[in-house]
């Protein structure tokens, strides 16, 4: 696990000072060595986590006759399986590292090595010869990668700071991309805040050859149905003996690991699956907070206990909002969701004691965990009432209205009413929304109104949506949620997080062998009868007890709503009324006042979107009112 920076340019040679400088605004995700290289057009940058191959794994890394030379961000799992099939077509190999399987990979293969490639990854590869450079992301989106592309010049890095390291790169705001992310709560890609730059998506390389850039997609997750299992309880045996594999591989390591455990059914199935493979007794870590509805550390130690594992726990309360300029820089682009709080302090708890943890991300998206997914069935049915049913329904909805929660059944029913004349696609992005398109024409002034040209939102849910493969509408759901929400919001939380403290975190339930077998289940054995992620619920019972699997799914949130009702109450106020805030122009005085007025009031729960506010005002003013190499400095001392 590491950063990797660079840039390659048909204009002149690449110096090793830049490298450095973009190197050291990320050398928090790999503080153990730095490596550069720079020849000619192009320089590449790594700030290395040492995991595997302590001693000689340093990069960059070459091939036999240096010809190829590749820095990686990540781990390539299969790298021993790799390396001796390499090895039996003639490769030499001078490491023992995971990163060289990648170069004699290119060798081989050309292109096409990341085929071969089981693992987490965003590596960088310049092949000298050619003078082409081959930049690559992971199928699923776990290793971050920006870009920026100016002429026949190619900057690219983990995070968009090491890129805005150089003075040529413009800094101005993706008015966009800002659009987007009031809807979503973080950026999607390919969008980045920045205008300049650009995500690489997940599953897709970049070429740099002559000055000219080509995108191309290598993989995609497929939906139909296979018959790898004819009835659920083939599939359960298929699910166990996958999960357990990829469980296994991931247990390769140099270093000291360990597990995140919530208590909840993926963080559970993670560490039972890691507790029957590993030799010693499994660390585990857990989060808790002082609000009951949001604490679920008895689950965890009853888990704990039932696999005895070395167990710790770390309890977050509202002083841990401290932590907010932290989480800013870090994150680097605007990013709303709330639980980047608990997941910042588990990694920073996790991190005093293992270098790597495993961690259960992936299951709600592989077998339909969210009660969205409940509810987008629920509008498919309202969908197909007459108009004049839905009309009165619409109406009804409106006379009743939402209530003081997000959840309460009254909220629920006023966004199915407010969805069932829509398209499948515009309903599921109205689902998703932290502001829909309505509020955020309201909110706007029509100073900003006037600036935004290409409303990308609607199309971040229809082009998955239309491009899915799947025949019927769980999976659906699945296969949008896998290419937006996954690698957009919890992929990133969980490496910012992460890298924030030097942690590696691995996820053996998105090793995309485990999801190609779990996509080609049908959607009714994963959703059933309005029981969520029942599959893989079942799957599970000879490993965990009925009562942890069926209990209510809770979210790894925290508690924001009451916070920003009680102790933190003055902090929308103090940060979204301040005339810097105002300033600016971006949105209507009065609507802002209005959602902090009735948040406290009690009459609307608007904490998300005012935390969503509060974290967009931050990033301008560490981003984009100052050039920061650091964490702006805020006093919250008034909010508490």
């Amino acid at each position: 696990m590491c950063g990797i920076a660079g840039k390659v340019s048909g204009s002149g040679p690449v110096h090793e000072e830049l490298l450095h400088r973009m190197c050291s605004v990320i050398e928090h995700r790999g503080p153990d060595s730095r490596g550069v290289y720079a020849e000619g057009p192009v320089g590449l940058g790594i700030q290395r986590l040492r995991i595997i191959d302590l001693q000689t794994g340093d990069q960059p890394v070459f091939n036999e006759d240096g010809s190829v030379v590749v820095v990686l961000n990540g781990e390539i799992y299969n790298y021993r399986e790799l390396r001796d099939e390499l090895t039996s077509r003639g490769h030499r190999f001078s490491t023992g590292s995971d990163t060289e399987t990648i170069v004699h990979a290119y060798e081989q293969y050309g292109d096409a090595c990341v085929n071969h490639l089981r693992g987490m990854f965003a590596f960088a590869l310049w092949d000298r010869a050619s003078r082409r450079l081959l930049l690559a992301r992971d199928r699923i989106g776990k290793k971050p990668l920006f870009y920026a592309q100016r002429g026949d010049t190619l900057w690219f890095g983990s995070e968009a700071k090491a890129i805005l390291q150089d003075e040529d790169v413009d800094r101005s705001i993706d008015l966009d991309a800002i659009d987007a992310y009031l809807h979503f709560q973080y950026v999607p890609h390919p969008l980045s805040a920045f205008a300049a730059l650009r995500k690489l998506p997940p599953a897709h390389m970049l070429v740099w050859e002559r000055g000219r850039v080509e995108l191309k997609r290598y993989w995609r997750l497929s939906y139909r149905r296979r018959n790898d299992a004819a009835n659920e309880a083939e599939a359960h045996e298929l699910i166990r003996e996958k999960l357990l594999e990829a469980t296994r591989l991931r247990l390769r390591s140099d270093v000291p690991l360990g597990a995140f455990l919530s208590g909840g059914v993926d963080s559970s199935a993670v560490v039972a699956a890691m507790a029957k493979q590993s030799e010693g007794r499994v660390k585990t870590f857990s989060i808790g907070f002082d609000v009951d509805a949001y604490d679920e550390t008895r689950h965890a130690r009853e888990v704990a206990e039932l696999f005895d594992t070395d167990h710790h726990e770390l309890r977050v309360e509202p002083k841990a909002m401290d932590v907010l300029p932290r989480l800013v820089w870090h994150y680097g682009e605007p990013f709303a969701d709330s639980s980047a709080i608990p997941s910042f302090y588990l990694a920073e708890l996790t991190r005093a004691q293992v270098t790597v943890a495993l961690n259960g991300d992936g299951g709600d998206e592989s077998f339909a965990g969210y009660n969205r997914y409940i509810g987008s069935g629920l509008a498919d049915r309202l969908a197909g009432l007459p108009a004049p049913a839905r009309r009165s329904l619409a109406l009804a909805a409106r006379l009743i209205g939402p209530d003081s929660s997000e959840s309460s059944f009254r909220s629920r029913l006023d966004r199915l009413a407010r969805t069932s004349s829509m398209t499948g696609y515009e309903r599921y992005a109205m689902w998703m929304a932290y502001f829909t398109e309505r509020e955020r024409e309201r909110m706007y002034t029509p100073e900003l109104r006037g600036q935004l040209r290409d409303r990308t939102a609607p199309t971040i849910v229809r082009d998955p949506w239309l491009a899915s493969d799947a025949d019927d509408r769980v999976n659906r759901l699945l296969d949008v949620d896998v290419n937006t929400y996954l690698p957009g919001d919890l992929l990133v939380k969980m490496d910012i997080a992460s890298m924030a403290h030097s942690l590696e975190v691995r996820s053996p339930l998105l090793d995309h062998e485990f999801m190609e077998l779990c996509a080609g289940f049908p959607g009714e054995w994963k959703l059933s009868s309005g029981t969520t992620k029942k599959l893989f619920k079942d799957a599970l019972r000879p490993w965990l007890p009925n009562h942890l699997l069926d209990r209510p799914k809770w979210g790894f949130g925290v508690p924001i709503n009451t916070w920003l009702r009680g102790p933190l109450r003055k902090l929308p106020g103090e940060i979204l009324l301040d005339p810097r805030s105002i300033e600016r122009n971006f949105f209507r005085e009065e609507y802002v006042r209005g959602l902090i007025d009735d948040h406290v009031a009690g009459t609307r729960d608007n904490a998300n979107r005012l935390w969503a506010l509060i974290q967009l005002e931050l990033w301008l003013r560490t981003f984009v009112d100052r050039r920061a190499n650091g964490p702006l400095t805020l006093d919250l001392a008034l909010a508490a």
